[in-house]
């Protein structure tokens, strides 16, 4: 790879006017000079060196994103396929992109693996999806340069401990799901079943959000109105099968994902089932498959592509030292009503 003093050198010129062409800082540099410049770079097709040029200036214009996923979930489909991801990646990289920056990512769930090829990368800052609260902590010892996380619950203690190049983006899941279930209600329905993969993260937010809206109009909390999906590659399409015939105990099902509520739609209308006719379903998040659906999805609505743009934004800020009013933000959801929810 020719340098920029070899390329001088050749031209009969300082290397800075070769530097200061290259880099675009020409108000100094006569427009000859500049033409003869690029006309010989790109006669040696001349590519910058990065690397050097982020080691000179003691950054590396990078920024990681890890993607933490739960053993065993999620393995019915690729990550990266999941509407919710694929809406919050697009903002973050439009968003990284525009500021100069480039991206590296890497997805697993283990957080030691995580831990040790996080501590290897030269990166400026880190972007974490669905980190636990002792994830958090666990990553703030080992990687000290600032860091954005999307959808992780933190204890005041944690935050205590993060310091101040950090930010957290969430939603109010318990609230969100509070009104969904809340909606259902309204709508005459008094056995509502409440779906999910898991009792932790943000599934726990979104149960507690059920449980009060029922509470609040004494309605049963049943186990049975528990619909537990296993996500595994083998077990997800027994574990539908049994769920739509679990179906038949409730009015209503409030599913803690969009997903979840297509697969409960298309398991539900196998079993003889018709949405909303038989049961009604609801969903979250709002993603971009929720009109696609049919009937298409009532949900709950949350900007997913604004949280990435906001995590990626903010992370951005704190690298570049700016003062971050927030270090916490907190998001809210809107109620989305389409056809899939029945009165009765």
């Amino acid at each position: 790879m020719i340098t920029i003093k070899e390329i001088a050198s050749e031209l009969g010129m300082s290397a800075t006017t070769v530097s200061n062409v290259i880099h675009g800082k020409t108000k100094e540099v006569s427009p000859e000079t500049i033409e003869r410049v690029n006309a010989y770079l790109d006669e040696v097709d001349y590519v910058p060196n990065i690397n050097a040029r982020n080691l000179a200036q003691n950054h590396s214009n990078i920024i990681g994103i890890v993607l933490k996923t739960e053993e065993e979930r999620h393995t019915y489909m690729n990550i990266l396929a999941d509407p919710f991801v694929a809406e919050m990646l697009g903002g973050i990289e439009r968003t990284v992109r525009k500021a100069g920056f480039f991206l590296m990512l890497y997805i697993s769930d283990d957080l030691d693996e995580i831990i040790r090829q996080v501590a290897t990368w030269n990166v400026d800052g880190l972007l974490l999806f669905w980190m636990m609260d002792e994830d958090a902590i666990k990553i703030r010892k080992r990687f000290k340069k600032p860091m954005a996380f999307i959808d992780t619950y933190m204890s005041e203690e944690t935050i205590k401990k993060m310091g101040h190049r950090y930010v957290n983006i969430g939603l109010k899941d318990e609230e969100g799901a509070y009104e969904a279930v809340k909606y259902l209600i309204e709508c005459g329905h008094k056995k509502i079943g409440f779906m999910s993969d898991s009792d932790i993260g943000v599934d726990s937010r979104r149960y507690m959000g059920y449980e009060r809206a029922l509470k609040e109009a004494k309605l049963s909390i049943k186990d049975e109105y528990r619909f537990v999906l296993n996500t595994t590659t083998e077990g997800i399409d027994k574990s539908l099968e049994a769920l739509a015939k679990q179906a038949e105990k409730v009015t209503a099902i409030f599913c803690t994902s969009d997903n979840f509520a297509a697969l409960m739609i298309n398991a539900c209308e196998r079993h003889g089932l018709h949405v909303p006719e038989d049961v009604s379903i609801m969903g979250f998040d709002d993603n971009l498959n929720g009109r696609l659906f049919r009937p298409p999805l009532t949900t709950m609505h949350q900007d997913i592509e604004y949280k990435g743009v906001l995590a990626a934004s903010t992370l951005i800020d704190i690298i570049h030292e700016k003062p971050v009013e927030k270090h916490e933000i907190i998001l809210e959801p809107s109620l989305v009503v389409r056809e899939s929810v029945a009165r009765i």
